[in-house]
């Protein structure tokens, strides 16, 4: 479900991004409230004066918990919320420089080309009218181009104006999708520069362009749909439009500015060495190397140096395995704010389902109607559901709401093979169907082959 946009305000409130996440999300209030409180003040940084602004770190955050509560849903939801530019990443993808692997500067990288997606899509909301009118002229000249000599011959004109105000309409109503077209299209060609980036190494920007110059653009002919034509085209006309200096630019200062990187597992490298999990090159070293970003250093991109001083970080993890003072001491500190978030009960399980918004019963709900098969749940197969779920977290490893998963897809495993087979029909959830299909797996003792 798409998220609406905040009215006659250029930033969401705090109470109104805890509402927002309360639609997707149970509990866990405390942690809702520190986010909600971080974001709203990466608005309100950016509205300071510039040598104020300076002055004001963020208080970077760590999110304690474990798994299957919601940390990682919050980030998710998070990034639906913000409009600035947002990267979540997990802490167990990075290796120490030097070895074979991503190094932490890749994050500040990929934020910057969130920033430069979302400022562009900004721009290019300024020109939308113009280009979808450029575009749907382009497609008529290629289905239905002018005809030679006929500004001397009116009836002839007029024959085929009308006929192309035919084609005009169906275009406009989507007959046309699956009809090829040929469209020319330009492509620059620079391998010097492929060279640059298959080594994995980062080029100016400025000697990119200049490469660029050395390879004039190569015209090319593609037969391809009026879909795809149509989104080409729109490509291209945005390229002829937009500023692509400015925009990069713009990005590069909203994510020095407004950024914000959430690094997710960061427990899977806390840790020192003889603790049975990996060695120092893993842990340890990621975390050395993670010190001066979250510091804050000058980061190099294929679009110039971009500073990391007021990007702000937000981390999370389960920590069952360590603590977050396994942490190296100078990362600690960078972490001012922590919010552990509680396990999850039986009663938190029901409101999951039946409570938020895309919840598991919705989307089963949603996959049966498209077979023609109407699904319901009785209150008591969700209580029942919610019931078995928090008795094998409590048997088993606690995997918190993610075990609904696993109990739902064996409940419904049955009809989801069958249908349409059957044909349309009523589906009904209650209380003795959720006991009758669920029993081997709670009498399993071993549940491997359940758990996600």
């Amino acid at each position: 479900m798409r998220i609406k946009t905040p009215s006659k305000r250029a930033m969401w409130t705090c109470p109104e991004i805890v509402e927002l996440l309360d639609r997707f999300i149970v509990g866990q209030g405390e942690a809702k409230r520190a986010v909600a409180i971080a974001l709203r003040n990466r608005w309100r940084r950016m509205q300071l004066p510039e040598e104020v602004r300076r002055e004001v770190v963020p208080n970077n955050i760590i999110l304690i918990g474990p798994t299957g509560v919601g940390k990682t849903e919050i980030a998710r939801r998070l990034a639906q919320i913000a409009d600035i530019p947002f990267l979540k990443v997990e802490a167990t993808k990075f290796t120490e420089k030097g070895y074979v692997g991503r190094d932490v500067d890749s994050m500040v990288r990929d934020l910057v080309e969130n920033a430069i997606g979302l400022v562009r899509r900004r721009a290019e909301k300024k020109f939308t009218a113009a280009m979808e009118q450029a575009v749907e002229e382009q497609l008529l000249d290629i289905l239905f181009p002018p005809l030679p000599g006929m500004e001397q011959e009116p009836e002839r004109r007029g024959r085929w104006e009308r006929s192309r105000a035919k084609i005009a309409q169906q275009l406009q109503e989507g007959a046309l999708e699956e009809r090829e077209v040929t469209i020319t299209s330009e492509e620059n060609k620079v391998p010097i520069a492929n060279i640059f980036t298959s080594a994995g190494e980062e080029f100016d920007a400025s000697f990119g362009e200049s490469l660029k110059e050395l390879f004039p653009k190569k015209k090319t002919e593609k037969k391809v749909t009026v879909a795809r034509a149509r989104k080409l085209l729109r490509e291209q006309e945005a390229q002829r439009r937009l500023d692509m200096d400015q925009i990069v630019a713009e990005a590069i200062d909203l994510t020095e500015n407004g950024g914000v990187i959430f690094l997710d597992e960061i427990d899977k490298i806390a840790g020192k060495s003889g603790h049975g999990s990996g060695p120092d090159v893993s842990r340890e070293g990621v975390q050395r190397d993670l010190l001066p970003i979250v510091e804050g250093t000058a980061v190099s991109t294929k679009y110039g140096l971009v500073k990391t001083d007021h990007i702000l970080f937000m981390a999370a993890g389960a920590f069952h395995m360590s603590k977050p003072s396994d942490l190296i001491p100078e990362l600690q500190g960078r972490f001012p704010i922590r919010v552990e978030l509680s396990s999850l009960d039986q009663e938190d399980f029901v409101r999951i389902l039946r409570d938020t918004e895309g919840s598991l019963v919705q989307q089963y709900t949603a996959l049966l109607e498209v077979d023609h098969c109407r699904l319901s749940f009785a209150p008591e197969a969700l209580q029942e559901i919610a019931r078995l779920a928090s008795e094998l977290n409590k048997r088993m490893e606690n995997i918190g709401a993610r075990r609904l998963q696993t109990l739902m897809a064996q409940l419904l495993d049955d009809w989801l093979f069958r249908v349409p087979d059957d044909g349309p029909q009523e589906l009904l959830v209650d209380a003795d169907y959720v006991n009758k299909v669920l029993a081997d797996i709670i009498r399993d003792e071993d549940l491997s082959r359940y758990i996600l």
